[in-house]
């Protein structure tokens, strides 16, 4: 039997077993100590980012607010009724200077006309009268500054206080619930208390598919690189992309942890269910190919049998490059169009003629290798 050498594709894939992961699982803890009065969802349930999961309730948290509130009320007298000082010590300046501007003048028209000590105790109420304005600016400063310090105290309190409602940090689903109505919570920035979560939550609307691809297939793996993923408990196949890889080898399993990111928006996946994917390794297209049962191997050389055009058998040396399951790559040694033996060339010699039977071959050829790995 003889094939003609055609061009054609040649697909090396991997077929592997993963697992789902969540793309993101937290422990949702309180921003500050309390007592749950409300608690609104359980296990199972799925939640929005920025949804109340549970209420707690501080009361010297609303005694401290109350107080802050109070304290931002009498700063703010405190600013007014210095606003009034200054425009008070103002005014008594305006008429403490002009009558010692007036004294001045009159002194200078006619000297001797008001006595000395008349005009010093003049400019000495003056200069007074101005330092009084200073003061009075300064103490409406010093006003200002107290109300800003009431102001943030108060900002620091009511931040306290939206804390007590525990909301949902991201879209997902509850799938644990640490505590229930009136339990006693520890404010999760604690770092001298084991502070307990009120609920896990798990992103799910998108997953992460682990992949542990072997040590002889990570030079091929690349971002973007396509998978196929198969899930046999729901029936359903994914196309999906290389996304992420740790660019690292277990020294234990010699694997490297390879993700594909799968959209779950209507949560038919579950995190922990298993998949098959089959990642595409190498491809070569539009390439000269031949079986490879007509492959002589010598050592490190490869060679064919072929039948040329008066049907008389010749031996030629061949480059491979990628093989399949049935068909390889001809590098170099054949052209298109060549016969080749597909078999028992072990009864033939070169020179000899004879009457070729052709053999069709397939255009496309995958090669499924299977890893013995897993999670």
């Amino acid at each position: 039997m003889v094939a003609v050498v055609t061009r054609g594709a040649i697909t090396h894939t991997l077929n592997l077993a993963g697992q789902f992961q969540p793309y993101q699982v937290i422990d949702v803890h309180a921003k500050v100590s309390g007592y749950i009065r409300h608690i609104y969802v359980d296990i199972g349930d799925k939640v929005h980012q920025g949804q109340v999961l549970a209420v707690l309730e501080v009361p010297e948290l609303s005694a401290q607010l109350k107080g802050t509130v109070a304290e931002v009320a009498h700063s703010k007298d405190e600013i007014t009724r210095e606003q009034h000082e200054v425009s008070r010590a103002q005014a008594e300046h305006a008429a403490v200077h002009a009558d010692y501007l007036r004294l001045k003048q009159a002194s200078a028209a006619q000297p001797g006309l008001v006595a000395e000590q008349e005009l010093d105790n003049a400019q000495s109420k003056d200069l007074a009268s101005g330092a009084q304005v200073d003061a009075a600016k300064a103490a409406l400063s010093a006003a200002k500054q107290e109300s800003d310090v009431a102001g943030a105290d108060n900002e620091r309190v009511g931040a306290l206080a939206d804390y007590t409602r525990v909301t949902a940090p991201l879209d997902g689903v509850v799938t644990w619930r640490y505590a229930d109505t009136g339990a006693l919570i520890q404010a999760g920035t604690s770092s001298d208390v084991q502070s307990l979560p009120v609920v896990k939550l798990s992103q799910s609307g998108l997953l992460r598919l682990r992949l542990p691809v072997p040590e002889d297939a990570v030079e091929f793996i690349h971002e973007g690189s396509e998978v196929n993923v198969h899930v046999d408990a729901v029936n359903r196949t994914i196309a999906g992309k290389v996304v992420r890889f740790t660019r690292d080898i277990s020294a234990a399993t010699r694997t490297m942890e390879t993700e594909i990111d799968v959209e779950n928006k209507d949560l038919s996946l579950t995190p922990g269910m298993y998949a098959n994917a089959t990642l595409e390794l190498e491809r070569k297209d539009n390439v000269l190919t031949i079986p490879g049962q007509a492959v002589i191997h010598n050592g490190s050389h490869d060679s064919v049998l072929i039948v040329d055009q008066q049907n008389h058998v010749q031996q030629r040396k061949v480059v491979l490059g990628l093989q399949g399951s049935t068909l390889v790559e001809v590098k170099n040694g054949l052209a298109e169009g060549d016969r080749v033996i597909t078999g028992g060339q072990s009864k033939y010699q070169p020179g000899e003629t004879v009457a070729p039977k052709l053999q069709a071959l397939p255009t496309f050829d995958v090669d499924q290798e299977q890893s013995e790995g897993g999670q």
